[in-house]
């Protein structure tokens, strides 16, 4: 087990963009004959694969993406890691994987976390370390068939806010003619294959002006799923806030809390269900996208065949709604109040 030592890099934590910068150690364990490692930390940034691995040739893999947070005492918080854990468990049942059990991935994310707390952004400065727990089918192989050996890595790397500016920044999304995820696919589950073809879409997003691509479902075309990289949320006159139920959305972590928030500490009233795009959006107040990266982004407009779309309170900035579910949603996150769900977990140095 390395040592920590607690000094943090020279890094200017305050225009770190969403990108990847290497950090010193990862956890890596394997899984062979039926049984995983034990794990350990390793200096390698690369993963070395047989050519015959599934992973390269058929898409067995699977990831997640979480966050360490400074508290302003100085402690360092993980926010409902056990959820991840049990995301990537449904991951690898859908796609035939060997399962990474709860105990190895918590404590995979932990050494990583501690080994590398240098690279951990301090307290205030807007930044956080993204954690990247990710599962490949590696081994000899050839067949259309589930891999005979697995590699469980976990690294991270300091980041800043995914879409740029400070705190709550209002962004734009855009539907193009792109599908992610079949009805009975594989959008539920956090795979690589849902997100490469989404490249182009988002794209084509940017290039009309938007920050993101946002899909509708794709069997009709009408009803709204998520954006490329986050869920959406709605909130709506009377206090309430939906947002959208499909099978082809991967179910996100932010926004389940976020959920939760508006209902026990808002008292809004909440609802996941169908959401027709067209017929619907004239009641929409405010939208926001929400994730592991975004936190929750407001949309201000969508376009949407060649027509930009304005939600009711976005249009001269951010509205109440979505700035309330951030301020709680992030100060649980940081440490900044108590927490009244038991949500962060805090990693022992």
């Amino acid at each position: 087990m390395t040592t920590t030592v607690l000094t943090k890099e020279d890094i200017d934590w305050g225009n770190l963009g969403f990108d990847y910068k290497p950090t010193t150690y990862r956890f890596v364990a394997t899984y062979k004959d039926g049984a995983w490692s034990e794990g350990e930390l390793i200096t390698s940034q690369t993963v070395q694969v047989h050519e015959g691995s599934t992973s390269l040739h058929y898409g067995q893999q699977c990831f997640e993406g979480m966050k360490a947070q400074t508290a302003k005492d100085g402690r360092v918080l993980l926010f409902r890691p056990e959820l991840n854990a049990e995301r990537m468990r449904q991951s690898c049942e859908r796609l035939s994987m060997a399962e990474v059990p709860e105990e190895l991935f918590l404590r995979g994310v932990k050494e990583a976390v501690r080994a590398n707390y240098s690279f951990i952004p301090p307290y205030g400065s807007g930044a956080a370390l993204y954690i990247r727990p990710m599962l490949l089918g590696t081994g000899e192989n050839l067949g259309l068939r589930p891999a005979p050996e697995y590699e469980f890595r976990v690294f991270v790397s300091p980041v800043g806010p995914y879409y740029k500016g400070t705190g709550l920044s209002l962004i734009k999304l855009a539907v193009t003619d792109y599908d992610r995820a079949a009805p009975s696919g594989t959008g539920a589950v956090k795979v690589g294959g849902n997100y490469a073809g989404g490249f182009i879409a988002t794209k084509i997003a940017k290039e009309l002006g938007a920050n993101e691509a946002l899909y509708l479902d794709a069997a009709t075309r009408t009803y709204l799923e998520e954006a490329g990289s986050a869920n959406i949320v709605i909130s709506l006159s009377g206090n309430r806030l939906i947002t959208p139920l499909s099978p082809a959305i991967l179910p996100s972590i932010t926004r389940r809390s976020v959920m939760q928030i508006a209902k026990d500490e808002l008292g809004m009233e909440t609802e996941e269900r169908p959401i027709h795009f067209v017929n619907e959006f004239s009641e929409f107040e405010e939208m926001g996208a929400c994730g592991t990266a975004a936190v929750i982004s407001p949309v201000q407009a969508i376009l949407h065949k060649n027509e930009w779309m304005y939600m009711k309170n976005s249009r001269e900035g951010v509205g109440p709604v979505m700035q309330k579910l951030y301020n709680a949603l992030t100060q649980i996150q940081k440490g900044e109040r108590t927490d009244p769900f038991g949500w962060t977990v805090e990693v022992e140095l």
